[in-house]
């Protein structure tokens, strides 16, 4: 590393300042935008995502997991004599109108497993027990959405489509895409909520028994049930994103937006690091003036832009640790898995040493007389 980059580089304080403000600000814009879009593909999927379940059977053509149509849990039985299936459970996601204290109404979508066995029930839970739902009337809700359920504590009274719910514990983090939280309870008591039918199901979640191969079974399954698809958890996972990410404008919009955050970064980030290699082009000059040669030169302007690029990108990382907890109480979580965050900071070396090799170019043609003139 050329001593001169190090001592180019922070001679002039508030230019420096300037530098790494630009840089900082560009990679705080990318985190925030990329993650708002990992956590929104990721909130359309996650009841299927954390369902613990292998396959998924659906009514036909069914697009996304909140269009589930009932249909006879006779399907169950029939699910359950295909060699293979290990467990069959029923499962219910449907909308259902929530009353809070002052008598309006808000809208939920109730979620129905079965408490014994756990499949598809809440994960995160931070107070109370699954095992709570087993009870006449329980019901879970996410901490997030008290305000807006009218929730304080546990052991409070609401009602759901007319009928009683009784709160007995939270989860954290478990949000939905819709404006309409998700409330989980037993099966049995989601069927009243929903005023589905006694003999009648949204979902049956399937698991394998240990050693079976799950597309064989998926196959098995599909021949043996009418009416029906049958699906893995990655095949219904990616057919909700898909319509919640392309069929709605929603998710176009979130893309967008993406796109634009990446777009605007880039841009400043090279103007910065450009800007700043041009303050210096005197400099450089006098250098080919004493006779130094191009690839030192080059090597001094690539080495100061991999500095701004590892400074700004560390400081933006404080920022959007921040931003992203900040986010975890809202309706809209910023998420930032590490494959994400490494691949930003790859892109923050890439877009600094990319703007500054755009002013090498500069620098080649440079006529050492410039330093002479006035």
């Amino acid at each position: 590393m050329p001593p001169l980059a190090r001592r180019n580089l922070f001679h002039d304080k508030i230019r420096f300042s300037v530098t790494l403000t630009g840089i900082v600000f560009s990679v705080v814009l990318i985190v925030v935008e990329l993650g708002l879009f990992v956590g929104f593909t990721t909130a359309t999927s996650g009841i299927i995502d954390h369902a613990r379940a292998d396959l998924w059977i659906v009514s036909e053509h069914t697009p996304y997991i909140e269009q589930g149509t009932p249909f006879s849990e006779r399907k169950l039985y029939q699910a359950l004599t295909v060699e293979g299936v290990a467990t069959a459970n029923k499962y219910i996601v449907r909308f259902a109108s929530w009353k809070v204290p002052d008598g309006a109404e808000e809208g939920i979508q109730v979620v129905g497993f079965d408490p014994y066995s756990g499949v598809g029930g809440p994960w995160n839970v931070v107070e109370g027990n699954v095992e709570d739902l087993k009870t006449a009337d329980a019901i879970m809700v996410d901490e997030i959405y008290k305000k807006k359920l009218g929730v304080t504590r546990a052991g409070e009274i609401f009602e759901i489509n007319g009928r009683r719910a009784r709160v007995v514990g939270f989860t954290r983090g478990i949000r939905a895409f819709t404006t309409t939280p998700y409330v989980f309870t037993s099966f049995k008591n989601a069927q009243a909520y929903a005023r589905l039918n006694e003999d009648q199901t949204l979902f049956i979640l399937v698991n394998a028994a240990p050693g079976a191969d799950v597309k064989k079974l998926q196959r098995s399954l599909q021949a043996r049930l009418t009416d029906v698809d049958v699906l893995t958890r990655e095949q219904f996972s990616a057919l909700t994103r898909f319509y919640w990410m392309f069929t709605t404008g929603a998710g176009i919009a979130v893309l967008i937006a993406a796109m634009l955050g990446l777009v605007v970064g880039v841009v400043v980030v090279a103007q910065t690091i450009y800007a700043t290699t041009m303050d210096h082009i005197r400099e450089f000059g006098t250098l080919k003036a004493m006779g130094a040669a191009n690839s030192y030169i080059y090597r001094v302007i690539i080495t100061q832009a991999g500095i701004s690029a590892v400074l700004g990108y560390a400081v933006a990382m404080v920022v959007s640790a921040f931003i992203v907890h900040a986010s975890a109480s809202g309706g809209a979580a910023i998420q930032t898995p590490w494959q994400m965050m490494a691949g930003i900071f790859f892109l923050s070396l890439a877009m600094c040493i990319g703007a500054a090799l755009v002013s090498v170019n500069k620098v080649r043609h440079l006529d050492p007389a410039m330093v002479f003139k006035g």
